[in-house]
């Protein structure tokens, strides 16, 4: 059998200087199931694992890896097939382990958990030792899950708290009430700080395989019960709505102040935080504060820029800059990438890449490669690529934030209330006038529009309080 299956296995698998590069889904799924005397390199595991999902279902590749490793064992004698099995187990628990580690959330499928359960009871048969690694595996797993699903619960609550927030809170007339950053923060590196505990904490929740699973949805399987249908991507799409809030903090905190004289500082301010975002290595933070500075209704506040020494800005833009592929941004990275692997303290291993484009190059790389080849072969070169992008992700996500936490400036980061588009226009023209006619007429629109939400909005009793930085 096992002869056979070996010999099945290489008929169907390519190489090219020793990497594999194309094969069937049946030698890929063989390849997979360890031996007695065979376990699959480490980069293969994760590869596979990683993009089989654009295939089949996790449960169906679990299922018959598992069945797999058990029928590999049969020779149709009791005692000697318990025997070949012990000595397996160890192999089939160490594969089960860098399942639920690196792809825990591919266990919230109530089948994954219940063919582990299954696979703890064969085990048990058959080696105590290998039985309680089981157990513990399975612990450990619970225990994520459990933390994921706080995680989410926490965000799912700041999000309602967001978008109870009435309209007529957001008024510039009614910001005089209301603290501003400065208020809350006024050193650059302390809040650089906090902003990089933020994106750790959300960065830390991201699955490995949301990144594929953003693009799974085109596959055919889609139409697995529970699974494709969830878009199993939360936790990314998450992170990326961080992104967009920070942009409209920054640009609300500008709009927000009546004096000409304190939005320029608040401008200042931010272009400091902006500079110690980059010198930490966080460069997505980096990003949403110069997307918040470039935003219309910030941009155009033209006597409010001109009390501001652009200098450090334009330095910081030019790093972000989106010319050539962002050629400047993706050199820093590097560089910030080769500090990490030689750090001496935990801040230089800081990496938090710009999000968006991070998704973005694994898009377009799906995109320009096919997943099958003209002979149904799968084309293993570009899950080696697709992996290669992922764990470069994987070790940044891992960081952790070494500086300390700051409750209050954390809970404003998160939970404040931010302008919208339109109500950043009209603070934008409370500020500094309309110009022109068509700067007249949307002023006086928005003024119309946003009157008639407050008097549509019933207030929401508002309590939810967090200081976990989520």
């Amino acid at each position: 059998y096992l002869r056979r299956h070996s010999f099945l296995k290489h008929q169907s698998m390519c190489y090219h200087d020793n990497s594999l590069v194309s094969a069937s889904l049946e030698a890929l799924i063989q390849h997979l199931v360890p031996t007695v005397d065979y376990y699959p390199d480490r980069s293969y595991v994760f590869t596979f694992l990683l993009s089989s999902r654009l295939f089949l279902h996790p449960y169906e590749l679990m299922t018959r890896v598992c069945h797999l490793c058990v029928e590999q064992q049969r020779s149709g004698d009791a005692l000697l097939d318990k025997i070949r099995f012990r000595e397996v187990a160890p192999k089939l628990v160490q594969l089960l382990t860098e399942w639920t580690e690196t792809f825990p959330y591919d266990f919230r499928d109530e089948r994954m958990m219940r063919c582990l359960k299954d696979m703890t009871h064969h085990v048990a048969r058959g080696d105590e030792y290998s039985w309680r690694a089981m157990q513990q595996m399975t612990q450990r797993l619970i225990k994520r899950l459990s933390a994921l699903g706080q995680y989410e619960e926490a965000v799912a609550a700041l999000n309602a708290v967001a978008m109870e927030r009435p309209a007529s809170l957001k008024s510039k007339q009614a910001s005089a009430q209301r603290s501003d950053v400065l208020s809350v923060c006024d050193d650059p590196f302390v809040l650089a700080q906090q902003l990089t505990h933020i994106e750790l904490d959300r960065l830390s929740f991201i699955g490995p395989e949301e990144f594929i699973q953003t693009f799974a949805m085109k596959d055919p399987l889609e139409n697995h019960k529970g699974f494709f249908r969830k878009r199993k991507t939360s936790n990314l799409e998450a992170y990326v709505n961080w992104f967009n809030r920070l942009s409209y903090l920054v640009a609300t905190e500008i709009c927000m102040p009546v004096k000409k004289k304190h939005r320029a500082r608040i401008i200042e301010f931010f272009i400091d935080v902006a500079q110690e975002c980059f010198n930490i290595g966080n460069f997505n933070s980096l990003m949403a504060i110069i997307t918040g500075m470039n935003m219309s209704p910030v941009a155009r506040l033209k006597k409010t820029w001109n009390k501001v020494n652009t200098d450090k800005f334009e330095i910081l833009e030019h790093q972000m800059d989106p010319s050539s592929n962002f050629s400047n941004y993706r050199t820093a990275l590097r560089g910030a990438t080769q500090r990490s692997e030689t750090a001496h303290s935990s801040q230089e291993k800081i990496v938090i890449p710009f999000f968006s484009l991070l998704i973005k190059d694994i898009y377009f790389l799906n995109e320009g490669c096919a997943n099958r080849l003209a002979n149904g072969h799968i084309n293993f070169e570009k899950l080696w690529e697709l992996a290669k992008q992922v764990s470069e992700f994987l070790v940044w996500r891992q960081v952790v934030c070494p500086f300390d936490r700051d409750r209050r400036i954390l809970q404003y980061l998160v939970t404040t209330p931010v302008f919208t588009e339109d109500e950043l226009h009209l603070a934008s023209y409370e500020s500094e006038g309309p110009e022109n006619n068509m700067e007249k007429d949307s002023r006086r629109s928005l003024r119309w529009v946003l009157t008639q939400r407050i008097r549509t909005f019933k207030p929401i009793n508002q309590t939810h309080q967090n200081d976990n930085g989520f």
